[in-house]
Parts: C-alpha cells; sequence; structure tokens
C-alpha cells in the first residue's frame, strides 16, 4: 500500500475548510503516522494541516492554493528515503519534516539533489544542519543546546547522587544523551551508570536490575516515551523513587498512557510553551474547536509551514534555492512561536529552554531543580 496519503484541505479528518484555486503549490510532511510512534506523527500532520486552511483562507501563497501530502517514514531512515523519492517525483516543493533526526539526515540529501527546501519542526540532532546541504533547515532547537541545558542543571542538583544516563540508539536518543553526558561530566559529575537499550522491548528487567543495584536517584534518557514509560513503571514496581528526566519526545500523551501514575514527576525540557504566547492564540483556539490538543510539535509543524510561506511570498518564487538564501539570511519570520530568524545553517538563533513536569496525567512548566518523587 502507498505509504503517502493526500490530505487536501477540506478534508473531513481534519475538519478544516477548502479553497478554490487556479493553481497549486504541493507540499508535504513526513513522520511516523502509524504504529507506536503514530502519536508524534500526528503532531506534524495536524500542525501543518491546519497551516495549509489558515494559509490558503488568507488567500494562499503568491495567489496559489497549498496542498498538503502527509507521508510515514515509520522514523525508519531507510524507508524515509524511499518516501523522499515518492514525493520528488510528485513534484513536491517544500518538506514540513522529517519529524525524526535520522529520517531527515537520510531524506536531505534526495530533496537537496532534486532543489527542495526541508524545515524540520522537530529534527533536533546537530548533524542534520552541521553536515546537511544548503536545503535544510529547523524550527527547533537542538540537542547539543537541549542537552547541555539539562546537564548543567543535573549537575549542579545532583552532584554526589547516583545518576543514569540511558539511549535507545537512535540518532536523535542516542545524540541527546550524549550531549547530556558532555555537559554533566564537564560539570564536574560523573554518572554512574551509562546503557544503550533496544526500542520495542516489552520488558526492560535486566536494565531496571541494573539500576536499582546502583541505587539511581536520577535517570536521564535519550529516547521515546513509550520506552521511557516502560522503564520508569518498571523502576516503580521495585519502589525506586528515581527521578525520570528526558527531553522533548516525551511530552506527548503517550508517556503517560504507557506510565500511568508511574510518571508521576517526570520532567523534561522543551522550548518554552508556546500556548501562553499571543502569537498561537488564534491557531490553539482552532485546536481545541477541533478537539485537538497541539501538544509536543504541532505549533512548530504549523510555524514551519509559515516559515515556507512567507519566504516564498518574499522572493515570489518557491525555487528552493531562492527560500533558503532568504530564510538564511536572518530574515524575520512571524510565527506561532513568536519572532524566528535563522542562521546560515539553517538553525534557529538563540533557542531557549524550559523544564516541564508530569503530574496527575498532564504536564506543564515547572521550576528548576531539584524534583523529589515520593516512593510508591
Amino acid at each position: 500500500m502507498n505509504r503517502i496519503a493526500k490530505i487536501v484541505t477540506g478534508v473531513a479528518f481534519f475538519g478544516l475548510l477548502s479553497a478554490s484555486a487556479s493553481a497549486e503549490i504541493l507540499i508535504a510532511t513526513v513522520g511516523p503516522m502509524k504504529g507506536q510512534y503514530a502519536a508524534l506523527g500526528q503532531q506534524l500532520s495536524r500542525g501543518a494541516a491546519q497551516a495549509v486552511a489558515d494559509i490558503n483562507a488568507s488567500g494562499g501563497v503568491n495567489g496559489e492554493q497549498l496542498v498538503l501530502e502527509v507521508a510515514d517514514d515509520a522514523c525508519d531512515p531507510k524507508q524515509a528515503i524511499a518516501v523522499a523519492s515518492q514525493l520528488v517525483a510528485k513534484g513536491v516543493k517544500f518538506i514540513a519534516g522529517h519529524y525524526c533526526s535520522g529520517s531527515s539526515i537520510a531524506a536531505a540529501k534526495i530533496y537537496e539533489t532534486a532543489g527542495i527546501i526541508m524545515i524540520s519542526p522537530s529534527s533536533t540532532n546537530p548533524k542534520f544542519t552541521d553536515e546537511g546541504g544548503w536545503n535544510v533547515h529547523r524550527v527547533c532547537g537542538r540537542d547539543d543546546a537541549q542537552g547541555a541545558f539539562a546537564g548543567r542543571a543535573i549537575a549542579k542538583a545532583y552532584a554526589g547522587k547516583s545518576i543514569a544516563i540511558l539511549d535507545d540508539g537512535s540518532v536523535y536518543g542516542l545524540g541527546l544523551a550524549t550531549m547530556f553526558k558532555t555537559a554533566l561530566n564537564g560539570a564536574g559529575v560523573t554518572e554512574r551508570v551509562r546503557e544503550s537499550y533496544k526500542p520495542g522491548a516489552n520488558d526492560y528487567n535486566d536494565l531496571v536490575q541494573k539500576l536499582l543495584s546502583a541505587n539511581v536517584e536520577l535517570i536521564y534518557i535519550g529516547g521515546y516515551a513509550f520506552e521511557a514509560g516502560s522503564i520508569i513503571r518498571q523502576m516503580r514496581d521495585f519502589a525506586s523513587s528515581a527521578v525520570l528526566v528526558g527531553g522533548d519526545s516525551l511530552l506527548v500523551e503517550q508517556f503517560w498512557a504507557t506510565s500511568g501514575t508511574s510518571g508521576e514527576g517526570t520532567v523534561v525540557t522543551f522550548a518554552p510553551d508556546a500556548q501562553k504566547l499571543n502569537s498561537a492564540s488564534a491557531v490553539i483556539e482552532a485546536f481545541k474547536a477541533a478537539d485537538y490538543n497541539p501538544e509536543g510539535y504541532t505549533l512548530h509543524a504549523y510555524a514551519a509551514v509559515q516559515a515556507f510561506s512567507q519566504a516564498a511570498t518574499a522572493t515570489h518564487s518557491v525555487d528552493g534555492k531562492a527560500l533558503s538564501q532568504w530564510l538564511r539570511a536572518g530574515n524575520n519570520l512571524n510565527t506561532v512561536l513568536g519572532p524566528l530568524s535563522l542562521d546560515a545553517k539553517g538553525d534557529v538563533r538563540n533557542p531557549s529552554f524550559a523544564w516541564y513536569k508530569w503530574s496527575e496525567g498532564t504536564y506543564a512548566e515547572t521550576q528548576p531543580f531539584p524534583i523529589t518523587v515520593s516512593s510508591p
């Protein structure tokens, strides 16, 4: 079955209104649209679809309407390459994606050769822009900045305590954990446990026993919500009160669905809450009217489409290199995330991060460390 499903403004799934047009610009967003990470892919599809609807309702881009393709790469680099080739053949002019760093890095060359720009809402690994071509950009912060932010804070709050660092071996997870370790060690604190685990397992008992034997008081995890939720649930089964700390991928309802009350007190780094910004209020109301919570990178996906639209309007073009040159020149972007500008590598200038805490099934920004968890 074709992994690419066309989402045209007006499809009932999104509850969006269509607008007729004599010409169209085909764009796409790509992520894990099925399987255990589907909630992450939905953030991109919902955010991009809402942006397309709003831009089209305002007249489109240079008088042309946007049409959105939603593609499933399963966060798998090989599948990402195949999907990228399909999108190129369809004539796509812009990619709001991919979601996972490994997929974005793998697919970038395909798009570069075809003259297509990417603006990822969520690919945080530094290699994406450090080693990418002229066509790569993102509207999220990088793992080196996010990992350093967390590592410095935890080194200060948990000096002398038993810390574990885990990763799932993915480009995102390993990269984030490595950056965290570098900052932690650089601040004079050495972890007690450093381990990788296999994603998708039903049981992490061997890993949990190793953490328990080391009397771990804080676990930093570079990985995704399902595994993080499973690991902390098993830790709580043994009455561990260790604090779980993770990156942006844990801010999704799937985490609590997996961890249950064992996830209470989990803290996560992410960009400051865009839902509090005036620039996002109208968009958030539209999502709420559709009974959807724009969590995680939903608003970043919206912002990625906005960035493309503004670059295309400013340059009167959808030529990839013209758009990239305009974006990398540091021109101001007015987005749901507030004002943004990109540097010469396509990264956000001066990204900032905040702490979030899971409590009673929801999460919200919280004060910095230390955080304590009561024993079950």
